[in-house]
């Protein structure tokens, strides 16, 4: 959950080795993600107006597709259960959160974010945080009109990256 807010080899050198595994695996699925044709291919619809924010855009994106993916989530109970326990888990290393993160985890929590990202509403509330949280981002408002304009297509993207993703993170882990 932090791992955008840990820039440089030298950053994480203040972290516990299990905090420091976690960030090095975050790093690991971004350097996947970044190259993953179906997320190259997602890219193009968000890419003219949004340039580098498009993998930002599309990270939040493919929130949505994993909340509502049965594979992982049978039920929004159990996406509920698992983003209570998650917050759980974070609340108890505070200690280790970057400032960035430490001022937005009470909303994060109070609205549960990682549950909102089942529904549209919740997909548009994201963006807009996104849109918050980058200083130079367009207006988001378009954004989420691709998301919508072309959600099917995004749901294929989706798809097709998760099983590859979920592959190299399996190998990451037993490699430790």
């Amino acid at each position: 959950m932090i791992g955008d807010h840990v820039k440089g080899k030298l950053a994480l050198e203040k972290f516990p080795e299990g905090i420091k595994k976690g960030l090095m695996l975050h790093r690991k699925i971004d350097s996947i993600t970044d190259v993953h044709p179906a997320i190259q291919r997602a890219k193009v619809w968000f890419r003219q107006e949004y340039g580098l924010y498009s993998g930002a855009i599309l990270d939040s994106l493919m929130d949505h597709f994993l909340a509502n993916d049965p594979q992982f989530f049978p039920s929004s109970h159990d996406l509920l259960q698992f983003s209570e326990e998650t917050y759980r888990q974070l609340e108890a290393q505070q200690a280790y959160f970057p400032e960035t993160f430490k001022q937005y985890f009470p909303y994060m929590r109070e609205h549960n974010w990682l549950y909102g990202y089942r529904t549209l509403q919740g997909m548009q509330r994201s963006l807009n945080g996104l849109a918050r949280r980058a200083a130079h981002i367009p207006p988001i408002e378009n954004a989420y009109k691709i998301f919508i304009g072309h959600y099917y297509q995004l749901a294929q993207c989706y798809y097709e990256f998760i099983d590859d993703i979920v592959k190299a993170v399996k190998i990451e882990l037993n490699s430790n």
